[in-house]
């Protein structure tokens, strides 16, 4: 949905930390002048600012204000987001709804992304709930896909050879069933021991997600497997040799697809740490989730267990996004360090017993670092507040 830049006027970015800067909100203030420019191929150098971009400080001193080179990364990856939906095939009409429209090798170019420095190297597929046909016409779609760089150029400019993984949000009617599955469910325990955690203290996912992740469709494995396969083969490929380029895993995503890319990051760091724990000395990746406009995806157990497996996370968020306030309740272990955009405390259950939300399942906890971006003066509109496109004008109109 475009966005009526002359109505926007001023915008409004609030940078809030969730670890490492409790208590800041600091406003930046720019114009949506920028924006246009920065959808072109970047030219800036990275090169060994990689890990700093990456979150391997938690993005500290690069929120407030806006790195611009940070920016620009960010408005890139979600380029790639965009990629994935304008590869989709939303004809609800015809056989092939539900897939890729384009086949791997032109799927960047034919998207509107013909200068990246990547390649496809595998279409992604989630597989959701199976409903009436007359309801949704398919329970298994093409979410998103994994490109590697492999130009040169890119790899000197980027400082390391990147992988993205980049998701869609939700389109079929089979996946917002599964969205409003709201209630948290246990993971699964990494080892006999875990079995003996408490039920408030094991690491727990929104139910829906975590089953759209899962679940095998008919002619694919899981999503969560499609992923870590195609991770290690990579990883297999590339390797981390003498000589050989650093490595990144950047797993973007909006909406739905946003809590797929936290959910991925989760598995592949907890899965390099089992790896490296088992006697794998291979030099680890570093791996980052940057999300656009996510709902809430787990507890704070779940958030613990993703940063200490070494797991990064970057959200992006518009204040007037209904989707990054649900579901349920905000339940953290630092609940009286954030603050809205008047500097006051965010009281994070509104009067609901805290004993009550734990009961019933309603305790959440944000994942990461968040930086939220606003544009006071557009009218209200839980649709165009969600959508990518505003996302993207907003990031890009932020100035240093």
């Amino acid at each position: 949905m475009p966005l009526n830049q002359t109505a926007c006027g001023r915008l409004h970015s609030r940078i809030k930390g969730a670890h490492g800067s409790r208590g800041s909100c600091i406003v930046v203030r720019s114009s949506l002048e920028p924006c246009l420019p920065t959808l072109k191929p970047s030219t800036l150098q990275i090169g060994k600012k990689w890990p700093e971009l990456q979150g391997a400080r938690n993005w500290d001193g690069l929120l407030s204000p806006l790195d611009g080179t940070l920016r620009g990364e960010l408005v890139r990856y979600g380029e790639f987001v965009r990629a994935a939906y304008a590869s989709f095939d939303f004809n609800g009409g015809a056989p092939s709804y539900g897939s890729c429209r384009f086949p791997s090798c032109s799927l960047l170019r034919r998207a509107g992304l013909p200068e990246t420095g990547y390649k496809v190297t595998r279409l992604l597929h989630v597989a959701s709930t199976p409903t009436p046909g007359w309801l949704s016409p398919c329970s298994s779609s093409y979410i998103g896909y994994v490109a590697v760089c492999d130009d040169e150029d890119e790899i000197q400019r980027l400082g390391r050879r990147d992988v993205v993984i980049a998701f869609r949000g939700m389109v079929t009617r089979s996946e917002w069933l599964d969205g409003f599955k709201s209630n948290l469910t246990r993971l699964p325990a990494a080892d006999a021991g875990e079995n003996e955690e408490e039920e408030n203290e094991a690491p727990m996912v929104v139910s829906g997600f975590w089953s759209l992740f899962t679940a095998p469709g008919e002619a694919h494995c899981s999503l969560q497997q499609q992923v870590l396969d195609e991770v290690q083969r990579i990883i297999r490929e590339y390797g981390g040799k003498d000589g050989t380029p650093p490595r990144s895993i950047t797993i973007a995503g909006h909406s739905l697809g946003a809590a797929l890319a936290v959910l991925s990051a989760y598995e592949i760091t907890t899965a390099a740490v089992a790896t490296q724990q088992g006697g794998d000395e291979a030099a680890p990746m570093m791996v980052t989730a940057v999300s656009f406009g996510g709902p809430r995806v787990g507890n704070a157990a779940f958030r613990r267990r993703l940063e200490e497996s070494g797991g990064k996370v970057l959200r992006v968020v518009n204040s007037d996004d209904i989707v990054t306030k649900v579901p349920g309740f905000l339940v953290d272990d630092d609940d009286g360090d954030r603050c809205n955009q008047g500097g006051e405390p965010v009281k994070r259950m509104d009067g609901v017993p805290r004993w009550l939300v734990s009961k019933m399942g309603w305790g959440y906890s944000d994942v990461g670092r968040e930086l939220r971006v606003s544009c006071q003066d557009l009218a209200s509109n839980l649709v165009a507040s969600h959508d990518l496109d505003l996302y993207l004008k907003l990031l890009a109109a932020c100035t240093d």
